[in-house]
């Protein structure tokens, strides 16, 4: 069983809900998984849903967690993980993490983490293919953060294209293929 800690960040699109599934998948596989989400992922999944899946705190709030976390829980966290997956990770992260905005605890988090980073973008394919979106994706790939779709699909905007999230079992593949190479061979 693996002994690795893994971060998932949700942020606020309505592909939240595939990383409960991410997370269920990451801790039956025997990982520990830590959640921090953004305030706008709350309105598409609850806290709740992951503090069950992964019985551990889920984390929001910039300050959140100080009590357990002194140095404070973007440190601390990014400190003591092997991975972070951000996923869904909607256009707004993107443009925060490629201009190294730190305004909440997920994008601070981001800036404090050393190790591998996964990125699923999740957004309307008008969006996806706005210039400015992947001139951020570029400035991503280029700081060494591995991006895992978007996938083409149905979108919750109706309409057909890029921009899907790609799904929890290409995520988790992504996952176990950086913390545990042999296994993937």
């Amino acid at each position: 069983m693996p002994d690795q800690e893994v971060i998932v960040g949700v942020s606020g699109g309505i592909a939240a809900y595939k990383s409960a599934y991410l997370v269920s998948r990451l801790v039956q596989s025997g990982y520990g998984v830590r959640v921090v989400m953004t305030r706008s992922a709350q309105e598409f999944i609850g806290k709740a849903t992951f503090a069950a899946l992964t019985g551990r705190p889920v984390y929001s709030g910039i300050f959140e967690g100080q009590d357990e976390h002194p140095l404070g829980p973007h440190i601390e966290l990014a400190r003591s993980s092997d991975l972070l997956c951000v996923a869904p990770a909607t256009a707004g992260f993107l443009g925060k993490a490629a201009g190294g905005l730190a305004n909440s605890l997920l994008a601070s988090l981001y800036l404090c983490f050393t190790g591998p980073v996964i990125m699923a973008p999740a957004m309307n394919n008008e969006m996806w293919e706005k210039a400015a979106v992947q001139r951020n994706v570029d400035l991503l790939r280029n700081d060494g953060v591995q991006l895992v779709g978007p996938n083409d699909g149905w979108l919750s905007c109706r309409v057909q294209g890029p921009g899907r999230m790609a799904e929890p079992d290409e995520l988790f593949d992504a996952i176990t293929s950086i913390l545990n190479p042999q296994a993937a061979s």
